[in-house]
């Protein structure tokens, strides 16, 4: 987190649209028609991915990624016009949210704007060719931050769409200089004080082999020194080690609460069960129980939550970056009661200014977690397998209200029972 990131970012939830795929128009108009329904929800930030032109040259599948940008300072004609995505960004201001749109700096595609008119601006192969250090981004060219007028024009772009939305979110933050993002920060609180940053930052061993060859690779404490928040990726191997039984409970568990002690008292990780690359949480977890405890649990921790357009509905497709893949919004599942419902608990100040720890059932498979605000508790129970069972908690005995559904929840002898659904409540 920078300095001056406030912690009620943490109240704060995030819903991601792919364009293209949000809708069969895969449009902004279509986007804008479908605000009120995410607004209900429960949503605070709208995150676009890409909205810039996709290069045509190494193109992958039939459409492209996004994420091979050809022009930094155009919209994708496919979605729309500029007047579209304005008429777009002023829905959502107008519903009381915010826009956020995806940044790709570290690369271009190869037929770039960038490409053509500033080729100095670009990393070289020992051949002296355009190419990238990541040999599997086979459509995309890397550029070359030690060219400090490459600096000149990402920052001139960001300050330009800054005028019109409320912040970005970076791809690959840590494969850049951190004095960039800094510098690139500063300026841009020139014309738009309040604008949110938001890093994807990524995976510790992904960060241990980009060293290993020599290139910048930002860890989260560096990249939180210029972003008010970040991915939680650092936990993210215990997550699907959790999954595949090659970590246990307590392990994951104790990665989580030692974000707390790790990072400043500001620090903002955004929470995910999924997310555009990668699996849908329905994929990861086709029992019901299963999947409504894991996505309380995400709300619960500290930090943003991230929905995926697509997740409320219970889609189980992975996303697909290059091709046109509509999202179902009729699967005959609905999530959006627990979305709707976890949004107010989300949004207490607890959840913002405590200080958040959890406990592993290992048997159980149960996690309880505290928030602890001088007075004031919050108390979590999540049965990650949908199963019921006995856990001690540091409550007085009494009756309670589970905030989530209503229903009432007893604790005795300084223990609940724990159904097949998650328990939050306050005491």
């Amino acid at each position: 987190m920078a300095k001056l990131t406030e912690v009620t970012l943490r109240n704060q939830v995030v819903y991601s649209i792919y364009v293209r795929n949000h809708s069969e128009e895969g449009t902004f108009k279509a986007v804008e028609k479908d605000l009120e329904r995410i607004k209900e929800l429960g949503v605070d930030i709208i995150w676009l991915l890409p909205v810039h032109p996709i290069g045509l040259a190494a193109r992958k599948g039939g459409l492209g990624s996004p994420y091979a940008n050809q022009d930094y300072r155009e919209i994708n004609p496919e979605l729309g016009t500029l007047a579209d995505f304005r008429s777009l960004t002023e829905a959502i201001h107008r519903l009381g949210m915010k826009c956020i749109i995806d940044v790709v700096y570290n690369h271009t595609s190869p037929d770039s704007w960038l490409a053509a008119h500033h080729p100095e601006f670009f990393y070289r192969t020992p051949e002296g060719k355009l190419g990238n250090r990541v040999g599997d981004w086979g459509d995309i060219v890397d550029l070359d931050y030690n060219n400090q007028e490459l600096w000149d024009y990402q920052i001139e772009s960001l300050i330009m769409w800054a005028g019109m939305v409320d912040g970005f979110r970076c791809d690959v933050a840590p494969l850049l200089p951190l004095d960039f993002w800094l510098r690139a920060r500063e300026e841009v609180a020139a014309v738009n004080p309040g604008c949110l940053w938001l890093a994807e930052s990524i995976e510790p061993d992904f960060t241990m082999h980009l060293r290993s060859r020599g290139m910048v690779s930002l860890s989260d404490s560096e990249v939180l020194q210029a972003f008010d928040a970040c991915y939680d990726y650092d936990v993210y191997p215990y997550f699907t080690g959790y999954l595949n039984g090659s970590v246990t409970l307590g392990s994951y568990v104790e990665k989580i609460n030692a974000q707390e002690y790790i990072y400043p008292g500001n620090y903002v990780k955004l929470r995910f069960l999924e997310n555009h690359d990668r699996p849908r949480a329905k994929a990861l977890f086709p029992e019901e129980n299963e999947l409504i405890n894991w996505t309380a649990f995400m709300y619960f921790q500290k930090g943003m939550p991230l929905i995926y357009g697509g997740q409320e509905t219970e889609n189980e497709v992975c996303p697909d970056l290059f091709d046109k893949n509509t999202v179902n919004w009729n699967t005959g599942k609905d999530l959006s009661w627990l979305f709707k419902a976890l949004y107010p608990i989300k949004h207490t100040a607890i959840m913002a200014h405590g200080v958040c720890q959890f406990t592993a059932h290992e048997e159980d498979g149960i996690v309880c977690g505290m928030h602890t605000w001088g007075e004031q508790k919050l108390a979590g129970v999540f049965s990650l397998r949908g199963r019921q069972g006995d856990v001690e908690l540091e409550l007085p005995d009494g009756a309670y209200v589970n905030l989530i559904d209503g229903s009432a929840v007893t604790v005795a002898e300084g223990r609940l029972h724990c159904s097949s659904r998650p328990v939050i409540i306050e005491a």
